[in-house]
């Protein structure tokens, strides 16, 4: 075609084109609404109709193909007829003057085929995409018994550690106790998790997800008693959501950490236990049933409202030395269910117009009355700030405070609610005080690349300890005593795909009983994870 283009007229050419050039922004149009199409598809669509789509999509673009190779077939063949008459009528070159012209014509006309060629060439890559996309969900298809989609996740979790010191936990440790320190490897802290999408409701998704590690007979930090939230056996549910999404509201259960601590630190070789836990983290999962709604007061910001009903667990270190101890009942209620009625939390926060992981500034409060098994009430109550600001360079800073009373259920208050006493001048009776509490942690973050991210972070957990002195001693167990817990960490991610994560930490504990000198671990873990 480019050899005897340019011997045509003028008007023969920019018919040719306009030809050419028409089916050529079919084939656009109908590529581009196919990628668009996939791109705006609800995640919460049925797969049967995802699948139905890309097909459909595909037999639309290759009747566009066909039809499009079928003109080109035909100007073709015209083109070969206009020459044969030309031929025949001998036709002369073109005047050396016409040249030039003629040439940027040719050139036009030669460049408008290139960008024909190029276009086919594209449809047929997203052909080829999609036919990988459709067997890619025909593959993954796992099947519920409610027929709606149903995801497989998690993450397989390598981690080994060298603790200097004696800790809590070896593999998760979060208290130093002193002593001999300990090295070792674990596999505990893989995570499974399944993601379901269920019909819509009053106008809204439904959707649950559930998380579950292999930590669940070492979260207690005590061998003698119980573990975290009555979890014992190997296998621990880790969190839980089920909720209904509207356009701006969400109506939710969860079992989580509570919504007045969104934030988390960033960490590979902390996942069965967060990090900075008992370190200024509020992040013990508790149940929950709340609502949220989001208010956009300008088009760069929105308000977002939330309130939540909790009831809140025990702290994880149980009393040995109990006023009332009764052996009868394996698992008695918590002191929040004692008292009968639940836990509230609220949270009104400042976030950025879309991002969910842009820009925010939250305060909330928590309230909870509670009683004791000897008829004793108290309550636990909170005030928080919570704060995430990106920073030039590809740095973020963010953290949290709280202040309050009896936030061992809460994951504060150095694991302890109150203390207690026997009273020397009335036998049976007992001197009671619930504890003050002050903490919460920094995290400055840098993401060198999509693949490397360096973080650095410290947090602290502190009970006054002119409150904590008087009742020194009268408990058996280390957590009791304890009035500051304090943690220096950094750690580099590097994840070269999508699936893969390397980290290495560091990692500095400062446990500070009030009747016994501060002890001191250093903790270096690496980890290694492969998602799926």
């Amino acid at each position: 075609m480019k050899r005897s283009c340019s011997k045509f007229p003028l008007q023969w050419r920019m018919l040719l084109q306009v030809q050419w050039r028409t089916p050529l922004s079919a084939m656009a149009l109908a590529c581009s609404s196919v990628m668009y199409g996939s791109a705006q598809a609800s995640p919460q669509e049925n797969l049967a109709q995802q699948v139905q789509q890309l097909t459909d999509a595909m037999q639309r673009t290759q009747k566009q193909l066909d039809q499009t190779e079928r003109q080109m077939d035909e100007m073709r063949s015209q083109l070969a007829a206009l020459q044969q008459k030309m031929a025949a009528a001998g036709t002369a070159p073109l005047s050396s003057t016409n040249q030039p012209a003629s040439g940027t014509q040719s050139a036009s006309t030669d460049q408008a085929a290139e960008d024909l060629a190029a276009q086919v060439d594209s449809i047929r890559e997203q052909q080829s995409l999609l036919k990988s996309q459709v067997a890619t969900q025909e593959q993954t298809k796992v099947e519920s018994e409610s027929k709606y989609p149903v995801k497989v996740s998690g993450m397989f979790l390598f981690n080994g550690f060298v603790n200097t010191q004696g800790v809590d936990i070896a593999s998760t440790p979060t208290l130093a106790i002193g002593g001999a320190g300990s090295t070792g490897a674990s596999v505990r802290q893989t995570v499974l998790g399944i993601d379901a999408r269920g019909p819509h409701l009053f106008g809204a998704r439904s959707h649950a997800d559930v998380r579950v590690d292999f930590d669940g007979s070492t979260s207690s930090g005590n061998s003698s008693t119980p573990a975290y939230n009555g979890n014992v056996g190997l296998l621990r549910l880790r969190t839980a959501h089920a909720a209904l999404d509207w356009e701006h509201t969400q109506a939710f259960f969860s079992f989580d950490r509570p919504i007045i601590s969104p934030n988390e630190p960033s960490s590979l070789t902390a996942i069965a236990i967060p990090p900075l836990a008992w370190s200024g983290n509020l992040w013990n999962w508790n149940p929950q049933l709340g609502l949220t709604h989001d208010l956009s007061i300008s088009s760069s910001a929105r308000l977002r409202l939330q309130a939540a009903l909790i009831d809140v667990s025990n702290p994880p270190a149980m009393y040995t030395a109990s006023p009332t101890t009764t052996t009868e009942i394996n698992t008695p209620p918590t002191s929040a269910e004692l008292s009968r009625w639940p836990g509230v939390e609220t949270r009104f926060a400042l976030l950025g117009a879309q991002k969910e992981d842009g820009a925010q500034l939250g305060v909330g409060g928590f309230f909870a009355p509670h009683r004791t098994s000897s008829g004793t009430n108290f309550d636990a109550w909170a005030g928080t700030l919570d704060y995430r600001q990106p920073l030039p360079a590809r740095m973020e800073f963010s953290g949290s405070f709280y202040r309050g009373q009896a936030l061992g259920g809460m994951g504060g208050g150095g694991y302890k609610d109150f203390g207690y006493r026997p009273d020397p001048d009335n036998p049976g009776n007992y001197y009671f005080r619930v504890f003050d509490d002050v903490g919460g942690w920094a995290q400055l973050k840098e993401r060198y690349s999509e693949k490397l991210e360096f973080n650095g972070a410290f947090g602290i957990d502190s009970v006054p300890g002119r409150q904590l002195r008087p009742y020194a001693g009268a408990f058996t167990s280390y957590y009791q005593n304890l009035a500051r817990n304090r943690t220096f960490t950094g750690n580099v991610i590097y994840s070269p795909s999508a699936y893969l994560l390397f980290s290495l930490e560091y990692r500095h504990l400062e446990s500070s009983p009030v009747n016994s000198p501060t002890a001191t671990s250093n903790i270096i873990g690496v980890g290694a994870g492969y998602k799926f």
